[in-house]
Parts: C-alpha cells; structure tokens; sequence
C-alpha cells in the first residue's frame, strides 16, 4: 500500500529538537519556565498585541476569557454554527446559551447581518449578551468592520477565535489582533504546533493578569495555599512552549507552503466544472491552514463523500468540513439565525490533505484520486 498522506500532519522546519534539548538540559521540565515565558513574548510580537498567556488548548483560552469578560450563566454568546464544536463547549461549560449564526458566501465566515438579527432579537426578549465570538475559519478572518459596527451599536464584546488562522490578515492586521481578545490553537494539527496548546492574546493587561490567575489553579500568592475562585489547570509547559518558539519562528515559510499548495490544487483542479475552491475575500489574506472545496454532485456524479471515500482507498486522509453546530445532536433545539449557507458546504465540502511538507509525488497522487473519482462518476 502507498504511504499515508494525513491531512494536516505538524511539520518540524527549524531547531525544534536544539530547543527542546536544551530545556531539557536547563531542567526547566516542570510547568511554566523561561520557554513558556519566551513564547509568550513571541506570539505577542508577532500578532501584535501587548500580551500573551500560553495555555493547554485554544479552547482553555476561550473558556478563561468568557470568564475573566464577565460572561455568567444565562447568558447568550453568539457563535458561528459552521465552526469546531470547540468554539462553543466553552459557552456551555459556564452556563451560558450558544446562539448560532449561518455563514456568509464570500468567506464561509459568520454574516455580520445575521449577528445584527440575533442580536436585535436577543434585545426584544430582554436578553443579554455576554458576547459575540467570531471564528476564522480554515485560516481566513471575519469580515471584522462591519462586525465591529454592528456589535459596538449594541455594546457587545467581540473575543476572536483565531484558533485555525495564525499567520493571516484582516486589512493587514494580523489574526488574533481584534476584540477584546483571542484564542490561538496549537493542536497537532494547526499551522505551527506545541503538540497541544494554545494561547490566549490581548492588549487587556488587566484581563490577560485574571486568566493567568485562574489558569494557574486560582492560587492566591501567599506562601500556603489559598484559594478565593475556582480556578482550572490551563498552562503549558515549559518543553511544548520550547516546541512552539521553534515552530513560531518558520510561521511565514509554513504560510507560503501552504498557500503555495491550495494554488497548486486550484490549478490542477480548478478546470473541472463541478469543484469550488473555498473563496479568499477581497480583506484579507488567508494562512490557508487547510484547502478546503465543494463538489457539485450533479456535475461530479460523485458527492463530497465519494471522493473521500475514493481517496481513503489510496491512504490519503481527507475529510468533510465542519459540520454546522446547529446540526450537531448536542445542540438539538438551539437557536440558529439563517442556515442555508452553512448546510450548503457541509452537504458539498470537503478538506484536502494540506501538509506544509507535501511532496509533489504527494500532491500528484491526490489530484489523481479527485479527478479519478469524478470522472468515474
């Protein structure tokens, strides 16, 4: 059998190993270190914000800045329906109610309108909103203006989920850089990796200071151990923060990878009649962290699942797109605004394997498998 191509595997482009030896070497082993300090510094540099707090997982980010923003049970925080299920388990974990929100066309990001119609209607039942998080989806960011104006009209907090989309832009402006905070994800399979992790970025010193409490078990600094809040287990350590410095620093060769890869499906696929690129909006520049397309199944005589299933066959690793949280069992009955947009992808969508290392013999044995499929069909 020929070797597996994975979807997004971590690649290792620097001095990842020289890193993690000499943390090792310092016996800085424990949680939190001089790494995790470095990294911090690092990320805050690059998204260009004034602080970073390294965390075990984007989600943990977002679960502490829900908290540390005041949002409390009851609540309704707006989230988009076509994300990872992560961007919404935090809303429950603190009692809050997600309210979803369909996907615009030209990014498959979440519709400003539609996030002015939730919140027009969370104002008529006499319900507050503790706050809107917007994703950027598969590396590409939120149309963040007319957002802004919407959710400043109704003084509502905006917190970035920047989790897939380290190393794109909004108008020039790095991901991670808006609201009032954002949440980075290094999961194995993310753009850079600290194996698992993620980062919590701000210029809100006074926000970024409460989540670092909180992450930390919420210990009082005192010399026993007093505790005043619930706290949660949250940080990274000091070895996967040496991992992550070293991925940070080829963030923008990994970037231009993987670009260069959607470009190079784009071309190899792109004459076929029945497949749809996902769409880079005219404000941005995506980090393109997976290559995402829609089959159209009248013209493909195959579905997005045939040819998944085609590529499995060969070892390749593809998958469907997210599927809608509005579709999700666990969020059976929960309010959704629009619909079609989102259904639509799910129903066509599909991720390509994105690799940052992909070879060309890689690449030449995925187009083969797309086309083989569709011209079967």
């Amino acid at each position: 059998m020929n070797s597996r191509i994975y979807l997004s595997p971590p690649a290792v482009l620097g001095d990842e190993e020289e890193r993690l030896v000499a943390a090792l070497r310092s016996n800085w082993i424990a949680p939190l270190g001089p790494e995790v300090d470095g990294l911090e510094a690092d990320l805050a540099e690059r998204v260009g914000v004034d602080h970073a707090l390294a965390l075990s997982s984007g989600t943990a980010a977002i679960h502490l800045a829900l908290i540390a923003m005041g949002v409390t049970a009851g609540d309704v925080v707006i989230v988009p329906s076509f994300t990872f299920i992560g961007s919404v388990n935090p809303v429950v974990y603190i009692g809050a109610e997600p309210w979803f929100v369909d996907s615009e066309p030209e990014s498959w990001n979440l519709d400003p309108m539609l996030v002015r119609e939730a919140l027009e209607a969370a104002h008529a039942e006499g319900r507050r909103v503790g706050a809107v998080i917007p994703v950027d989806l598969l590396g590409q960011c939120v149309d963040y203006a007319p957002l802004e104006e919407v959710c400043n009209e109704f003084g509502v907090p905006i917190f970035e989920d920047a989790a897939e989309a380290l190393g794109a832009t909004y108008k020039g402006r790095a991901a991670g850089s808006f609201g009032r905070a954002a949440a980075l994800s290094f999961n194995g399979n993310k753009i850079i990796t600290t194996s698992g992790g993620g980062a919590l970025v701000s210029d809100d010193s006074d926000l970024i200071e409460r989540c670092r409490h909180l992450s930390t078990q919420a210990r009082e600094p005192v010399l026993h151990y007093e505790h005043r809040d619930i706290g949660y287990n949250y940080r990274l350590s000091n070895l996967l923060a040496a991992l992550g410095r070293a991925q940070l620093a080829t963030l923008d060769v990994r970037v231009s990878a993987r670009r260069a890869l959607f470009d190079t499906y784009e071309d190899r696929l792109g004459d076929l009649d029945c497949v749809d690129f996902m769409p880079e909006a005219a404000f941005g520049t995506s980090n393109r962290w997976l290559t995402a397309m829609t089959v159209n199944p009248a013209k493909a005589g195959a579905t997005n699942l045939d040819i998944i299933a085609a590529l499995a066959v060969d070892n390749i690793e593809a998958r469907p797109v997210w599927k809608p949280m509005h579709l999700q069992p666990v969020f059976a009955g929960t309010r959704m605004f629009g619909g079609g947009v989102c259904d639509r992808l799910f129903g066509t969508g599909l991720c390509l394997p994105s690799g940052t290392e992909m070879s060309d013999d890689d690449i030449n044995r995925v187009v083969d498998g797309v086309r083989a499929t569709v011209e079967r069909g």
